[in-house]
């Protein structure tokens, strides 16, 4: 496998002293992965596509405490 390709919303905010506050998301044959953009090195959760959609819709829906 290819080394993935990481995204990063455009509506990724900055924040105070630290810079950028955001994830980043690649696609991945088995799903989606997400990782800290803040720190790449420290590996990224793999979901499959259902669990991301999920996600992805209870965010948007508020249902999170972010």
């Amino acid at each position: 496998m290819s080394d993935p390709i990481w995204r990063k919303s455009t509506r990724s905010g900055t924040g105070g002293a630290g810079g950028e506050e955001c994830i980043e998301v690649a696609a991945l044959v088995a799903g989606r992965a997400i990782r800290d953009s803040k720190a790449p090195e420290a590996g990224h959760l793999t979901l499959s596509p259902g669990t991301f959609a999920q996600l992805i819709d209870r965010v948007k829906r508020g249902d999170l405490n972010l």
